[in-house]
């Protein structure tokens, strides 16, 4: 072996060892932003949506009767008999009444057994 085989070998083995140190740190750049994008999608994106979906599921299971109503497609009306996931509901002056899924209650207007004064500071609410 001459010397320039040897030196050939010698710069390989020096090349080897940084190219290991730098595999992590290589490593840990590809890692840590793919981290923090997951941590974003968390708290912006997942766990608000479950926290509307809980709010809305409580809000469907909170429906009583003589609560006024819309539902997704936009009827509105008054619920006269609730059984398991169904709601029949009366609208307008003709007491026309529709059967709807709770699934398909968008929101709920009016609490039956809610005092007055409260249904007042809501109305003077959205005026504003």
């Amino acid at each position: 072996m001459n010397l320039n085989t040897l030196m050939l070998f010698s710069d390989n083995a020096g090349a080897d060892a940084a190219a290991q140190g730098g595999g992590i740190t290589q490593m840990l750049s590809l890692i840590i932003p793919m981290a923090l994008l997951a941590i974003v999608f968390y708290f912006f994106i997942y766990r608000p949506q479950k926290k509307q979906e809980k709010e809305t599921a409580d809000m469907r299971n909170s429906i009583e009767l003589g609560d006024v109503i819309v539902s997704s497609g936009g009827i509105v009306g008054m619920v006269v008999k609730i059984k398991d996931d169904m709601i029949l509901i009366e609208t307008s002056g003709d007491r026309t009444k529709i059967q709807l899924q709770k699934w398909a209650v968008h929101s709920v207007i009016e609490k039956a057994n809610e005092p007055e004064e409260v249904k007042e500071t809501k109305k003077e609410s959205k005026k504003k």
